[in-house]
């Protein structure tokens, strides 16, 4: 008896998917009060955008393995 994969593919690209999370933080953070919450939300922002600029490097054309 086969079983079914539990990974479903996601239609948006790992950038993009990091991207939207670091604006939706970033909305969330514009609507709370300044202290420890609001710092941690846009260090997770700020994380989110990081990665996405790395997804996006690594994933680039110019980027090649060694011969």
């Amino acid at each position: 008896m086969q079983t079914r994969s539990r990974f479903r593919p996601n239609p948006k690209s790992l950038y993009q998917r990091l991207n939207d999370e670091a604006q939706r933080l970033r909305k969330e953070a514009r609507g709370t009060q300044p202290g420890v919450e609001r710092e941690r939300l846009i260090r997770e922002a700020r994380q989110a955008e990081t990665a996405s600029h790395m997804d996006k490097w690594l994933s680039s054309p110019g980027l090649q393995a060694p011969r």
